[in-house]
């Protein structure tokens, strides 16, 4: 009886267990409770600074070929991952005809993205604060600059070479740009920039170019941080005709303008990364003669005259010489620049 007894309790208790052990199995097992994700922040700042050997827009210079510094700051606003709309300005140490103190820019604009399609539409202005006339028309309409500061001191006017410039050369424009990121190495730009006065030449601008840049990959250079990309841009910037100020006095044909030269632009660079940091070295160049270059740019630095350098909006059909300008010849220009953000890097 005893041994039956002792089976009996061993038969119930073994059951008991595999029963509790499928009664467990069948229980739903409470999952760990993930942290909750971070608030999502709308709001940034970019900013940088850069020191360059030359400052070369649309491969022209913009400083006389001359070392300039560079620093921008650009608020912006992220509606969702996708959609970012922004503010920003910049400035650049130039020197121009005017002898503008600077080139301060002020713009803003919304860039979508939809997948590999990242777009930019905005506009930009650029100021040319502290600029002066001078002329070397004396007191016809073309190139008067009538009751405005004369740099010439005089009605024969300065420089030496002909060249005379407004005092204001601020204008603005609007642009629609697209990058195409293929995939993390290859991207290709497409950009498209209208100013109806552009540098306040009377005439109407249009900037078309295509870019593209590879990024070598994050090894390249081992566990260094350093990185590497090169890059490229082929650009043309057409321009209408200029008012009177620039026209040629004594020529009928462009005594009430001239036709302002249009041209092929191109660069190609490469650069390295570091954390921040950005070392571009650049290569420039356009397709302008060095006397349609100095009929466009009014260069005040132009000192070499010679009858090669004579084109029809270059001294105009009588003349028997003309200056010429060296501001849209090749050149290569180095760049250390830093470039932060507030999301990124201040936190």
């Amino acid at each position: 009886m005893g041994i039956e007894m002792k089976k009996v309790t061993l038969l119930a208790t073994a059951l008991a267990m595999v029963t509790g052990s499928a009664f467990a199995a069948d229980m739903p097992v409470k999952a760990l409770k993930a942290p909750p994700p971070p608030a999502f922040d709308p709001w940034d700042v970019a900013f940088g600074a850069g020191i360059m050997s030359d400052y070369i827009f649309r491969g022209v210079t913009q400083s006389n070929h001359n070392p300039s510094v560079a620093a921008y700051f650009e608020p912006r606003y992220n509606v969702n991952k996708d959609l970012q709309l922004y503010v920003g300005t910049s400035a650049e140490s130039i020197s121009f005809p005017n002898r503008a103190a600077a080139e301060v820019d002020i713009y803003g604009g919304i860039r979508p993205t939809f997948g590999m399609f990242a777009f930019d539409f905005g506009i930009w202005g650029y100021l040319y604060p502290g600029g002066s006339c001078f002329g070397s028309q004396g007191t016809l309409a073309q190139g008067n600059c009538g009751t405005s500061l004369d740099n010439s001191q005089g009605a024969i006017g300065l420089p030496i070479n002909g060249n005379f410039a407004k005092k204001d050369a601020s204008f603005y424009e609007v642009y629609a740009k697209l990058n195409l990121n293929i995939n993390d190495q290859w991207v290709v730009g497409f950009n498209e920039y209208y100013s109806p006065n552009f540098l306040n030449l009377g005439a109407w601008g249009n900037y078309a170019s295509i870019t593209a840049k590879w990024t070598a990959p994050s090894t390249t250079f081992g566990a260094s941080g350093v990185g590497m990309y090169v890059s490229g841009e082929f650009g043309r910037q057409w321009l209408g005709t200029s008012d009177i100020f620039y026209g040629i006095a004594g020529d009928p044909l462009y005594s009430n303008g001239i036709k302002e030269p249009s041209y092929n632009t191109w660069n190609v660079g490469v650069g390295f990364t570091y954390k921040v940091f950005t070392l571009d070295l650049r290569y420039y160049d356009t397709d302008l003669s060095k006397g349609n270059c100095n009929a466009f740019t009014s260069d005040f630095s132009a000192t070499n005259s010679s009858p090669g350098f004579v084109t029809p909006i270059n001294g105009g059909a009588n003349a028997a010489t003309a200056f010429g300008s060296n501001w849209c010849s090749a050149a290569g220009v180095a760049k250390l620049s830093v470039d932060l953000t507030a999301m990124t890097n201040l936190k």
